[in-house]
């Protein structure tokens, strides 16, 4: 494996991961974990089944999406982490995934509200939906633009990529991203489990409010503010 063996076993310890977490279906998604000395990602290969997944298996690219080593072809998303590595510097990881609930918002395009207090221990906002692709993106490099749909989607709302840590893509699937691989892992069980909230929340009430803003202020900065206080300190 080369100089990427620790890449290959991040990259391989997060794919096994999907399955055991029940975010992904047969060959439904993929992980990859980047090593920004080296400038280059490791990602699951195209269409391998995960119970047959190998470390070895794991294809290295650039950022370009250029296949440095590997004797698989790798995901057919390549393009869409390689974009995300390259434009945005401070992530670790990238994770896609076609979990059930997060994928129906996703084809129902709608955002996921913020409804209660276990949303707002993760982010301050609903979960955004990016609108689907436009018919010109679909039919020039269609993986490449998907990347591109997200961070265009995050400009024209103002958000910053390092405070959110998830997205829906429209027509399409979530996405998630965060300083480490591990992470990316975590915001994608994450969303998962509060778009399945969300929609049990409108099932139960389908008039129900959003979370008040003080409840959101209060829960988001108590884990992620200056003053911080859940979990230990060392």
């Amino acid at each position: 494996m080369g100089n990427y063996k620790r890449l290959k076993e991040e990259a391989y310890e997060a794919n096994m991961q999907l399955p055991e977490l029940g975010l992904v279906l047969f060959t439904f998604g993929n992980a990859s974990a980047v090593d920004r000395d080296k400038g280059v990602f490791a990602i699951k290969p195209s269409g391998v089944p995960y119970a047959e997944l190998k470390v070895g298996d794991m294809v290295i690219c650039d950022f370009d999406a250029k296949v440095i080593e590997g004797k698989m072809r790798p995901s057919s998303d390549t393009k869409t982490h390689a974009v995300l590595y390259k434009e945005w510097e401070k992530i670790g990881g990238v994770v896609h995934t076609h979990s059930t609930y997060g994928t129906a918002w996703a084809q129902a395009i709608k955002d996921v509200p913020i409804f209660g207090t276990t949303h707002a221990d993760h982010l301050i906002s609903d979960i955004p939906c990016a609108p689907p692709m436009k018919d010109e993106y679909i039919q020039g490099d269609y993986e490449y633009m998907t990347g591109y749909q997200i961070i265009d989607c995050l400009k024209e709302r103002d958000i910053d990529y390092n405070e959110l840590g998830m997205i829906l893509v429209g027509s399409h699937a979530p996405f998630t991203w965060g300083e480490t691989v591990a992470k990316a892992v975590y915001h994608s069980a994450v969303c998962e489990e509060v778009a399945k909230m969300a929609y049990l929340t409108l099932q139960i009430n389908p008039s129900a409010a959003p979370l008040k803003t003080a409840l959101k202020k209060k829960h988001f900065e108590r884990k992620h503010g200056k003053d911080a206080y859940y979990g230990q300190t060392e």
